[in-house]
């Protein structure tokens, strides 16, 4: 799963599920599983990512791609999914009183 907009024109905005097909040292080269994008191939460069002021004494800097693993997600990423096989967890309240 993509976690940041990168180019929302070509597809590659947060939440993006895809495949990794080709993992390179400076980018990853990934398939879309969402609808519009189905099947096309796109590359993913690795990105600088720096704390804020404020956060530390002193500024972070370093590079990584903008993905993740996604095994699992919240009912907010899944909406105009469409999904084969769906688990759904009710042992506790999907819900809050109120």
């Amino acid at each position: 799963m993509l976690l940041q907009n990168l180019y929302s024109a070509e597809g590659l905005c947060n939440g993006t599920q895809m495949i990794v097909t080709r993992l390179g040292f400076r980018c990853i080269e990934v398939q879309f599983l969402v609808a519009d994008f189905h099947g096309t191939k796109k590359l993913i460069p690795r990105i600088l990512l720096a704390t804020t002021e404020g956060e530390l004494p002193f500024i972070l800097r370093r590079k990584q791609f903008p993905i993740k693993l996604c095994f699992a997600m919240t009912v907010n990423k899944s909406q105009e999914q469409t999904l084969g096989i769906v688990g759904l967890d009710l042992c506790t309240s999907a819900f809050t009183h109120g």
